[in-house]
């Protein structure tokens, strides 16, 4: 089962309140199956959150089993980004095709104690690249600012545009896509759990940067503004007022949720699908698609203007958990049954067509 997304507070934080967070991390934990559930007379005391992630990072693994899987041609290559407002890690992915053009960038936010490397390998995002042409970027939450390595979009300064991490995602964005000749219309964002998150935001704030976001077993902006109520948002509690204003330049947004999502719940896929649709004021066209994949039933809501091209699509996912549907066993919080959310996401994200429509 996926860890929290809220258990630890930026360095800056005053001890009283990170050690609050991380007594909440620690009984989420055992919460979720990953310490143990004994009274607290019998067990001993929790090793530190540090030692715990330490324990549990795959960082070390997944860095040389994907670079190991790179065509020629391609590219796929660490560097680090600085700007006003930080600096991150991040990995690129050039395809072999994109030498004579990229055909677009795609950003993918990883979820929490992932990392770069992981979550290409889980959603075989690289192979699409290959086959379509575009670049993938892949930011990596740093340590230090947030101890499982998830991004903050539970912290104000994390949610508005300006500051934060939408601030500096945005700006190493705008860079990448530069670099590859792309505009705004062929640029997109996606993300896991907390990446998720984060990528709604990032759509909110910068739709000058961005064309469209996907995603998977995310929070809407809004939900949270501190580590408590991070907790109530994702039992699903909380989410019809956020006090953030949206933005009147709304992107296309295609949403993926679980029914069995014990960690962030379906209540979260549908209200930010709810908000993508309402934020647009001209009229559309609503479908509703039933299907099958992989072994899973689900339901698929599709938002259309009147030229038939697909605003929000919201996949309703029957018994997944929090994992990213149809993903690869090798990554972490994948699950191979259901549709492939990677192949989705590329289509709805460059207005291929649908086979199940």
């Amino acid at each position: 089962m996926k860890l929290p997304k809220v258990g630890a507070m930026r360095s800056a934080t005053s001890g009283a309140r990170l050690s609050a967070a991380n007594s909440l991390v620690q009984r989420t934990l055992a919460q979720h199956g990953l310490a143990d559930q004994s009274s607290p007379a019998e067990k001993p005391a929790m090793p530190a959150l540090d030692n715990i992630l330490a324990n549990f990072s795959p960082s070390q693994s997944w860095s040389g089993a994907s670079r190991a899987a790179v065509p020629n041609g391609a590219t796929f290559k660490d560097s680090t980004f600085t700007c006003e407002a930080g600096s991150r890690r991040f990995c690129t992915y050039v395809p072999a095709k994109a030498a004579a053009g990229a055909a677009g960038v795609l950003v993918m936010l990883h979820g929490c104690t992932q990392t770069p490397e992981d979550f290409a390998v889980g959603t075989g995002m690289n192979t699409f690249a290959d086959a379509h042409g575009f670049v993938v970027v892949y930011p990596a939450q740093s340590r230090v600012d947030n101890a499982q390595s998830c991004w903050n979009w539970f912290n104000r300064g994390d949610q508005r545009r300006g500051s934060g991490e939408p601030a500096l995602l945005a700006a190493l964005t705008r860079q990448v896509c530069t670099e590859h000749g792309i505009g705004q219309e062929r640029t997109f964002v996606a993300g896991l759990s907390a990446g998720a998150a984060m990528a709604v935001i990032l759509g909110d704030t910068y739709p000058d940067v961005y064309a469209a976001v996907g995603a998977h077993s995310g929070l809407p902006l809004g939900s949270a503004k501190d580590v408590s109520s991070a907790f109530a948002a994702m039992a699903g509690n909380g989410l019809e007022a956020p006090d953030v204003a949206t933005t009147t330049d709304p992107v296309r947004t295609i949403v993926f949720h679980g029914t069995a999502d014990n960690t962030v719940h379906q209540l979260n896929g549908d209200s930010i699908a709810r908000r993508a649709r309402d934020s647009y004021a001209c009229q559309s066209i609503e479908t509703t698609i039933s299907g099958k994949a992989g072994g899973r039933t689900y339901t698929r809501a599709v938002s259309s203007d009147l030229n038939g091209t697909a605003l929000v699509e919201h996949f309703i996912i029957q018994g997944q958990g929090h994992a990213w549907s149809g993903g690869q066993p090798a990554g972490s919080y994948t699950d191979p049954k259901g549709p492939d959310a990677s192949a989705e996401m590329i289509r709805f994200f460059f207005e291929i067509p649908s086979k199940t429509s």
